[in-house]
């Protein structure tokens, strides 16, 4: 397969609301279209900014379905199929429709804090299972536990249907260690949007973003630069937006993203608990920001 098509910039799709707490299919759509128009390179679907822990997994696959049809093959999509039980994350791989889907992104398993031998084991178990090939997701201030460099090289040596891993764990040190000794075509894309033109400048080949929900066109500027190797002019584009990227994170995400494409017309604020909207002071900070730097 292409593998590259994974490189540049995927966006980490979120999950919209109605005010009574039902998913929002027309949001959906919209947010969709919005970002593949901002020239997004592909779509993850239910990953962690989906809130994916507060879904169903009837909702999850209703969603998986609906984000395939309505992308129709425009861009490449990824499918978040991850847990910290392996047997259920190999129930979903049985039970969800992926026709339409490239790749499947799976997390590490969280809260139970495996070992890097229950890492490894977990998966070669989940890329056995896999009809698709599959990206790692390593993000141990959510999960609890870091997936070293030596146990993803690992797995992208042994494993030859593993293509690639979002690293999240702000560790680019750790970062480089993978990149310096992956195998050919073995992708290494950031899982922090500020760190996406530093990754990428040390050879990294992209990123899973957040930000690129809300500001995809001025957010692929950055990646289309660093793409060109032109990474001193990356910087200076993601300048006008690092103030942005900032607050999506401040009161934890899917909050921020979701406050600023509240305040940019795009969907309703409404979260699931135990996440709650964001405040009065993040609303504003956004009515600012993207007044002041043309963010719309």
């Amino acid at each position: 397969m292409d593998r590259t098509k994974f490189a540049g910039a995927g966006a980490a799709m979120i999950t919209p609301f109605t005010p009574d707490g039902r998913v929002d299919y027309a949001a959906l759509a919209r947010m969709i279209d919005y970002v593949i128009d901002g020239s997004i390179d592909y779509i993850v679907a239910l990953g962690t900014t989906a809130e994916t822990p507060t879904l169903y997994m009837p909702e999850r696959a209703a969603i998986a379905r609906y984000i395939a049809d309505h992308i129709a093959g425009r861009v490449p999509l990824v499918m978040g199929c991850g847990g910290n039980s392996t047997s259920e994350v190999l129930d979903q791989l049985r039970e969800f429709d992926l026709r339409g889907a490239d790749a499947i992104l799976s997390v590490t398993p969280y809260y139970n804090k495996p070992s890097q031998e229950g890492l490894y084991q977990h998966f070669r178990t989940v890329a056995e299972h896999s009809p698709l090939p599959v990206i790692l997701y390593n993000i141990p201030g959510r999960s609890g536990v870091n997936m070293t460099a030596e146990t993803t090289l690992r797995i992208a040596r042994d494993l030859p249907n593993v293509i690639g891993i979002k690293e999240a764990s702000g560790n680019i040190e750790q970062m480089q260690r993978i990149l310096d000794r992956r195998p050919e075509g073995f992708l290494v894309l950031s899982g922090d949007d500020a760190m996406t033109v530093p990754l990428m400048r040390r050879g990294g080949d992209g990123i899973i973003s957040v930000a690129a929900n809300a500001f995809p066109r001025r957010f692929m500027e950055c990646v289309h630069l660093a793409k060109a190797g032109e990474f001193d002019r990356a910087d200076e584009a993601f300048g006008a937006l690092s103030e942005a990227v900032g607050a999506l994170f401040e009161e934890g995400n899917p909050v921020g993203v979701k406050c600023a494409l509240s305040v940019l017309g795009m969907i309703g604020d409404t979260m699931r608990l135990p996440l709650v909207p964001g405040s009065a002071q993040l609303r504003a900070k956004f009515e600012k920001l993207i007044a002041e730097y043309d963010l719309r």
